[in-house]
């Protein structure tokens, strides 16, 4: 009989069952759909070869006048300025103190023991001491004049660091007068649901005190931030608002945006931070009222005047002023397009528009019994914004809309719900596509797996990548993420894993659904496989593709996974395609795999399912984009 030709639907499709999916691709990790095939996401290399404290929830890339390139980086740690391959610490100081005498150390223990009376802190924060003299032994003046890590919090008046050294019997002397300046507080690297015991950092309260997870160091740390002109507007969620000035240096630190000089009514507290870049006016979300200042409103918007980083009173004279919002109970975001500001509250999409003179702003009702998933779910795409909610993907076109979803419930069921905070989306337009990046079940609390969509083809993927914070190429050429090992990463560069030295190949694989051949009723004869693969920037000489073919006699019978060879007979069978040998040591190169594999068979039924990566044995993919012949064989 003559061969027989078989094509596949782009796209992953977990929404019906592997069998009634006939002619689809069911599986996938590190693929993507292009041009209704599949092909392997792009590699990644360092940015550079220098590590950041923390996690880093919040990236921002941006250009001073000079046409310098920053990137600000926020972490539940710390707050940077990367430039040149450097992190520039810039988190503000919250209390600068003058202590006398106040070190202790023991003889054969590196832990130096630090006494103020309501010193605020709370373990992990960050203190610098200056002006103290050596303890006599180990213990220099050069070992203590340093920035320390706080390691515990025995009481409000008692804390300990740890030092480079261990002391020795020498170190009797208590360090003279010093001056202490302390980081604001840490936050919390993980999302701590409900109250009592565990909610709140830890040594942030008396023993055996009630804890909160309202407390701004009881949740997860997150950061919003957006350049003005040249200068930074950071801003941790649930706290305060701070400015930094690029013309001070990048060995300066952020100051509160209220100890500016002519600052007049300024948010002490907010949930968000953004310039309105159409108009040039900064405007808080959930901050603290104009006629109550440090006390927060979940439902307030706040706006200073425009150009202005200091003049927030609402006046006549002035474009200031104060929104509230009525549905919801806290707003959780704002993202920016073309035309408007959309806000998310945790049950209404409103869009915020400038007006201009005597109102300045209005806002609008655009839809209500919508969620979202996280402050950093939602992804601009010029007029179009795309958000993962906390059971559906939507889109705001002019109008809110769910995006059908060929992965919801894989997706949905898969994501610790725990863990919504910590869901991050990202723009790919170079390839039509947004990311989200999310944390597993089975991840233990940190982002492990990401879902794509193609806004375009309308296609979804998805896979496993650690990744929590990104941002599209633009400023920089290629988009740059955020590793959980502390490294930033520039996505789309060559083929190769560079979180490794040397590199390697990424391991990817893509697996279709059962297709059906007449009824089933006949079993198939495999004696022949035709491919066409093409691999595109390898330097590998000679590039590989492992193709596996996985047979049963029924949709739930039992599946023997085989390398592909002749005389296979089944009802059904089922193949999976894994580039092999197809990495490149050259930075740039890239490697896609396009298969058209035609089977030969007798008559019956050709069919695959899902594999695991242990199952594939760890085996390294190059971009595959799969469309499969079978064909009948006398």
């Amino acid at each position: 009989m003559p061969f027989m030709k078989l094509q596949f639907k782009p796209g992953i499709n977990r929404e019906i069952t592997s069998y009634s999916n006939e002619g689809g691709w069911r599986d996938c990790d590190k693929v993507r759909f292009q041009k209704g095939f599949p092909e392997q996401i792009g590699g990644w290399q360092k940015h550079s070869n220098s590590t950041f404290l923390g996690t880093c929830r919040a990236l921002l890339p941006w250009v001073s006048l000079a046409g310098d390139k920053f990137i600000g980086v926020g972490t539940h740690l710390k707050y940077y300025v990367a430039s040149g391959g450097n992190f520039n610490d810039i988190t503000p100081i919250r209390a600068t103190d003058s202590l006398t005498g106040p070190f202790s150390a023991t003889n054969g223990s590196a832990t130096l023991t630090v006494t103020q009376v309501n010193h605020g802190a709370v373990v992990n924060d960050f203190v610098t001491f200056s002006g103290a003299t050596g303890l006599g032994g180990n213990v220099t003046a050069d070992v203590l004049n340093a920035e320390h890590q706080i390691t515990a919090v025995n009481s409000t008046s008692e804390y300990e660091v740890t030092l480079s050294v261990t002391a020795n019997a020498s170190d009797t002397g208590n360090g003279g007068s010093v001056t202490a300046a302390y980081q604001i507080n840490t936050g919390l690297d993980t999302t701590v649901v409900g109250t009592g015991w565990g909610t709140d950092t830890w040594g942030s309260g008396g023993w055996g005190s009630a804890s909160s997870i309202s407390a701004i160091t009881g949740t997860l740390r997150l950061w919003s931030h957006d350049n003005f002109g040249e200068d930074l507007l950071i801003n941790v969620r649930d706290g305060g608002i701070y400015y930094w000035d690029k013309t001070s240096g990048l060995a300066s630190r952020a100051v509160e945006l209220s100890s500016l000089s002519g600052a007049s009514y300024t948010p002490t507290i907010a949930k968000q931070i953004l310039v309105s870049d159409r108009d040039r006016h900064i405007i808080a979300f959930g901050c603290d009222p104009e006629l109550d200042p440090g006390v927060q409103d979940p439902m307030i918007i706040r706006f200073s005047s425009q150009e202005s980083l200091t003049d927030w009173q609402s006046l006549a004279t002035n474009t200031a002023g104060e929104l509230r919002l009525s549905s919801g109970s806290e707003i959780i975001c704002a993202i920016e397009t073309r035309q408007q500001i959309l806000v998310f509250t945790d049950t209404t999409l409103y869009g915020m528009q400038f007006l201009g003179p005597p109102f300045t702003f209005g806002v609008n009702t655009l839809t209500e019994s919508v969620t979202i998933a996280s402050p950093n779910a939602a992804v601009a795409v010029q007029d179009r914004v795309f958000w993962m909610g906390q059971s559906e993907f939507y889109m705001y076109t002019g109008a809110v809309q769910k995006v059908p979803c060929m992965v919801r419930d894989y997706i949905f069921d898969d994501i610790d719900q725990l863990q919504f905070e910590k869901v991050f989306g990202g723009l790919n337009s170079e390839h039509s596509e947004v990311w989200w990046f999310y944390p597993s079940t089975a991840g233990g609390g940190t982002i492990d797996k990401y879902v794509i969509y193609n806004y375009e083809e309308n296609t979804w993927a998805y896979g496993t990548l650690a990744r929590t914070a990104w941002f599209d190429r633009g400023i920089f050429d290629y988009p740059i993420a955020a590793g959980t090992d502390n490294y930033l990463y520039e996505h789309e560069q060559g083929i190769n894993d560079g979180s490794q030295n040397p590199s390697v190949g990424i391991s990817s694989y893509v697996e279709s659904s059962p297709i059906d051949i007449g009824e089933g009723d006949n079993l198939m004869f495999i004696r022949r496989m035709i491919p066409d693969v093409s691999f595109m920037q390898s330097t590998e000489t000679v590039p590989e593709v492992d193709f596996t073919v996985s047979v049963r006699n029924f949709p739930d019978g039992t599946l023997t996974m085989l390398r592909l060879k002749p005389s296979l007979r089944r009802r059904l069978h089922r193949l999976q395609t894994e580039p092999n040998n197809c990495s490149s040591d050259s930075v740039g190169d890239r490697c896609e795999s396009r298969f058209r594999p035609i089977l030969g068979m007798c008559s019956g039924v050709w069919a695959r399912r899902a594999l695991t990566p242990a199952q594939m044995g760890g085996a390294n993919v190059a971009q595959c984009t799969p469309s499969i012949l079978p064909c009948t064989s006398g």
